[in-house]
Parts: structure tokens; sequence; C-alpha cells
């Protein structure tokens, strides 16, 4: 996405009238308080009344917003003694997922989370957050090590989805995805996730099946991009916005789906305006939905696990020329 998308038009312009005014005010040594209180007070407005009536491809456009914390952001902002643990024992380490062990309010966790990168060079670092299968087997390693350890385990997810280039397929990335789905069906401890921004096909839900889902306002959570259901059904992706409305992939959809439990709220323009307030949101909202879980018997969290997921979805039967289907 770029610096800002078409819709954070007139928010932008109002946000460098409000900089020149102190800046002149600064200069000049003239009292513009009032003047300057009235703009930033009708800037608030905007931004709220702008972002509470956002089309599906517009949470798309704030979803991938450059600007946006990262797992490592909310690492270090709302968790203490983040000890990091590197590869899948197998082949290398894939730095598009990072995991470690760390507190959330004093409480021991395993933290486990896709990484995109701030600049093009930890982009490419990052593979801009779309993990190889080496990468879902280390996070796989380490959810068995935290319920080895009877401890709960935190997925944050951001990814345009897994690479799919020749290397990740040699290396069997569906099998490791599936056995990701598998192993976190039965997964013998407490786990919670949040779709922090954009929550991309099954290189998503490799680290989504949880007892909690939790999606931020402003993230998105689908089986395909809608750039990508777009060049399949209409075979063109000019025709994204149809595409985003009918994936439903909004963090209002979700939750009426039953695919989200929880929306986190972010700041009024989006978690980019005001990082601090997202992640404190995040932490508010993880903590209170561990202590829910957290000390369940094992059993009986993953029967409620395997319940949660099954009555996903819904089916209809239609007359047609061969009967029901």
């Amino acid at each position: 996405m770029a610096a800002h998308a078409p819709f954070e038009r007139h928010i932008v312009e109002m946000e460098n009238q409000i900089s020149k005014l102190r800046e002149l005010a600064s200069k000049g040594g003239v009292d513009m308080s009032r003047e300057l209180w009235e703009l930033v007070a009708k800037l608030d407005t905007l931004r709220r009344d702008t972002y509470r009536n956002l089309d599906a491809m517009e949470q798309v456009q704030v979803a991938r917003h450059a600007g946006r914390p990262y797992t490592l952001d909310y690492v270090r902002g709302i968790f203490t003694e983040w000890f990091e643990l590197k590869g899948d024992r197998r082949f290398r380490n894939d730095e598009a997922i990072v995991g470690g062990w760390a507190r959330l309010d004093g409480r021991s966790v395993m933290v486990i989370g896709h990484q995109k990168g701030k600049d093009m060079k930890e982009n490419l670092r990052r593979n801009f957050g779309m993990p190889h299968p080496e990468g879902y087997r280390k996070a796989l390693r380490l959810m068995k090590t935290a319920a080895k350890f009877g401890r709960p385990v935190v997925t944050l997810v951001d990814t345009p989805g897994a690479y799919p280039g020749f290397g990740a397929e040699e290396r069997g990335q569906a099998e490791a995805i599936a056995t990701n789905l598998r192993e976190m069906a039965r997964l013998r401890t407490p786990t919670v996730c949040v779709v922090i921004g954009e929550g991309g096909s099954g290189g998503a839900l490799a680290l989504g099946v949880t007892d909690r889902i939790l999606v931020m306002e402003h993230a998105i959570y689908s089986v395909i991009s809608p750039e990508g259901c777009a060049a399949i059904l209409w075979r063109s992706a000019d025709h994204r916005n149809e595409a985003a409305r009918a994936l439903r992939l909004t963090s209002s959809d979700l939750l009426s789906l039953g695919v989200a439990d929880e929306v986190v709220p972010e700041p009024p323009g989006g978690a980019h305006t005001n990082p601090e307030a997202a992640m404190t949101a995040v932490a508010e909202a993880l903590t209170r939905n561990l202590s829910e879980i957290d000390g369940a018997d094992p059993e009986e969290l993953v029967a409620r696990r395997w319940a949660k997921y099954e009555a996903m979805g819904a089916w209809q039967e239609t007359a047609g020329a061969g009967g029901a289907s």
C-alpha cells in the first residue's frame, strides 16, 4: 500500500494544514491556539467518520498499511523477557516467522507470529512476511515445546500468504501447513490467535487454529486476497472491490460469521496512527482471553476446540434439475 490510500486524502490535507499552521505560529510568535484546537477537533471527527464507513477493499488497504505495528512491535510493546528461538531443526531458520518465550502480565507464554519488514532490505530478509515450510515447522516445534511445559501459545497473524515459490513447494509447503492445522487442533495447551493485519490464505490459517480468534478492527482474514479472487473468478484484478465484498473478510463480517470470537478496537484512523493505543487494546484482550481458558483440562480444551471448528460454516439445500445439492 502507498503511504496514503485514496480515501485518506482529506485527512492528509487537514493534517498538512494543521502542520503548516503550527509552523506559522511558531515562527511568527502568533497565538493561534484556538484555530489549531478547532482544526484538530475537525480532524478527529473526520478521521472517525472516515474509518467508520470504510468499504471492504478500503479495509484491505488499512490492513496492509506499512505503518501498522508488526509482530516484533507487539513483542516489544506488550511482552517482557522475550527470548527468541530459531530454526526448524531440519533445514534453516525462516525469518518470516518469529517465535520465542515471553511474559504477558507475568504469565509465561510462547509467542509466534509472522514478521514483515519495515523497509525493502528487511522485507527481503523477511520475505515480505511470506513463510517457507521451515517457518511453519519452526512454529510447530515451538507450539509443541509450549505444550510440553504446559504454557499457553499466542500467535500473531499478519501475512499475504505462504510463499508459493519452487523451493517452498519442493520442501513440502502444503504438507507443512496441513500438519500445523492438524497438530494445532489437538494441541493440549491454551491457544489464542490475534489477526493484527493481513490474514491471507493457508499461510495465515497455519497459525490460526486456536481456542480463541481475535481480529483487530481493521485487520482482514480470508482464504484468498481480493486480487487473487478477482483474477480467478473474473479473470481481471479490476474486480477486486467486488471480490473483497464477496469474501466477507472484514472484522465485522468475521464476527457475524462466527470465525472471530472478538474484535479488538483500534484507535481512530487505525493502528498505524497510534501504535501504543493499539498495543494496549491487544494486551488487554489477550490477557483477558488467556485468563478465561488458562488452567482448563487439556482433554476438555481439545474437545471444545474441535467443536468450535466443526460448528463453523453453513450449507444450504437448493432444488435443481438434479435434485438437492
